[in-house]
């Protein structure tokens, strides 16, 4: 640690860095703030999507069974009925943060024959979308909450470096440094009333 120097010079280096510190420690404390609530608002959304998720396979686990037991649905010459083309996202920023937002899925199902297959795949396979889509949109979201979360714990390091290390250390050398100028000031009057007694003492 580099040893703090006692010179006016110093004094105002500290005083300008505590200017700093003490504008900037608010702005750090706000983007806190809109973190946690942002946060909570993502996680209330993961519950709601985990609850629907959770309904949608419950109610896909009676398709699977008509399915004859087959985890994915397929057709007579073993294509799958349904496959994710693609999960679109945008780029939205909060707080600060770069983060994916959901905005649906791109599906493709594959042709089958409306006579030889037993009516019910339609609503299955609309069951299945569903399911897909809150299954893709619940990763995206996940996604966010880890980002968000990863920002909050820089976040928070900094506010409290500020507020528990950086100002008050600043404060402090503040403190020594205008005790010792103060001190070498009051020396410095003493040495100049002395010397100014030794020269009328002289004088007489």
């Amino acid at each position: 640690m580099a040893k703090l120097k006692l010179t006016k010079n110093e004094l105002k280096k500290k005083k300008d860095a505590l200017k700093m510190y003490q504008r900037y420690l608010p702005t750090l404390q706000l983007k806190k703030q809109q973190l946690q609530m942002e946060i909570r608002s993502v996680m209330t959304r993961l519950e709601q999507l985990e609850a629907r998720k959770h309904e949608l396979e419950i109610r896909y686990e009676a398709w699977i069974a008509v399915f004859a037991g087959q985890s994915e649905a397929r057709t007579a010459d073993s294509q799958p009925f349904l496959k994710v083309e693609s999960v679109r996202t945008t780029m939205g920023n909060i707080a600060g943060v770069p983060i994916p937002m959901f905005e649906g899925v791109d599906f493709q199902r594959t042709e089958y024959d409306l006579y030889a297959t037993p009516p019910w795949v339609d609503s299955a396979l609309s069951l299945l979308e569903e399911l897909l889509r809150v299954r893709a949109e619940y990763g995206v979201v996940a996604q966010q909450k880890e980002l968000l979360s990863h920002e909050l714990r820089i976040t928070t390091q900094r506010v409290n470096l500020f507020e528990k290390v950086k100002i008050p250390e600043t404060i402090a050398d503040i403190r020594k440094i205008r005790i010792y100028l103060g001190d070498q000031q009051t020396a410095q009057v003493v040495r100049g009333k002395i010397a100014k007694r030794k020269v009328e003492g002289a004088e007489r």
